[in-house]
């Protein structure tokens, strides 16, 4: 296998997205899982989605457009329904989480649209449902650490801010910090890092890599540094196990990843209960 990476560009370009993503997304999912807002992936995930069949139906109607980079448009759609997100909350104060499945819903509903007025489902859209490590360009990897620098930029000015408006939003507020302004810069990250994981992982999947290495992190980890750093280590497993048993028995590789993730939280869980029994 070191040989294929070694030979082809495509594989070089699915692995080094991929132990990006490994590192980015379960970061974020930390904050994501912290903040109770574990389903926003999902929401944002397929309003993403929404952006890339869009991209697609460009391309199909418009020559001019046939080379443009669906992950761009599914970028700034994910972005968009981060906005919205962020105005629904706003106008329904007390049933804030409904700003959730509305975005979801209307992501669903705007694919749907757009893959009939291409009539049909297109086979490149398949791709971006459930990852496909083929279809990762060098174009793509630019984009995606282009993402990731810019991420990792405003987690390390903003850590403190970030960490204290998880915890004590209410103590964020009369500290004087412009909440607002910094949850802003925090769901424009997350929708970035969904769309970005979408061509390893799939929009289906993604937010399993967001929420799971986290949730097995929990098991383990004493302190909120500690917990970042184990969800880092149990996603890099997950995509980069994935990625090895994806190419070795054919499988899909956004799959293999959630179900390796799967598996370590699951180990997790079990190791948490013999260590409480025999302690």
């Amino acid at each position: 296998m070191i040989s294929a990476i070694l030979d082809y560009e495509f594989l070089q370009n699915a692995f080094l997205t991929g132990i990006i993503i490994g590192a980015l997304a379960p970061m974020i999912g930390v904050f994501v899982v912290v903040r109770r807002m574990s389903m926003i992936a999902d929401a944002l995930s397929h309003v993403a989605l929404a952006g890339i069949a869009f991209s697609l139906l460009l391309e199909k109607s418009f020559v001019s457009l046939a080379g443009l980079n669906p992950l761009y448009l599914g970028m700034g759609f994910s972005v968009g329904g981060s906005l919205f997100i962020e105005k629904l909350r706003s106008v329904y104060k007390n049933y804030q989480e409904l700003a959730i499945p509305i975005i979801l819903s209307g992501g669903i509903g705007l694919t749907a649209i757009f893959i009939s007025i291409a009539d049909g489902f297109n086979a490149d859209l398949f791709g971006y449902l459930f990852g496909s490590v083929s279809a990762v360009s060098r174009t793509d990897l630019w984009l995606i650490v282009g993402v990731a620098l810019s991420v990792v930029i405003i987690f390390f000015f903003l850590y403190k801010e970030l960490f204290l408006l998880s915890f004590d939003e209410e103590h964020a507020k009369a500290s004087g910090l412009p909440v607002k302004a910094i949850h802003f810069v925090f769901i424009v990250m997350v929708a970035l890092v969904i769309a970005a994981s979408m061509r390893i992982v799939g929009v289906l999947l993604v937010s399993s890599l967001m929420t799971i290495p986290v949730a097995a992190s929990l098991r383990f980890a004493k302190g909120f540094k500690q917990m970042i750093t184990y969800s880092v280590v149990f996603g890099e497993v997950s995509v980069i196990g994935g990625l090895v048993l994806s190419y070795y028995l054919d499988l899909a590789p956004g799959g293999t990843i959630v179900l390796i993730a799967v598996l370590i939280l699951i180990a997790s869980i079990l190791f948490d209960k013999y260590k409480t029994r025999f302690a």
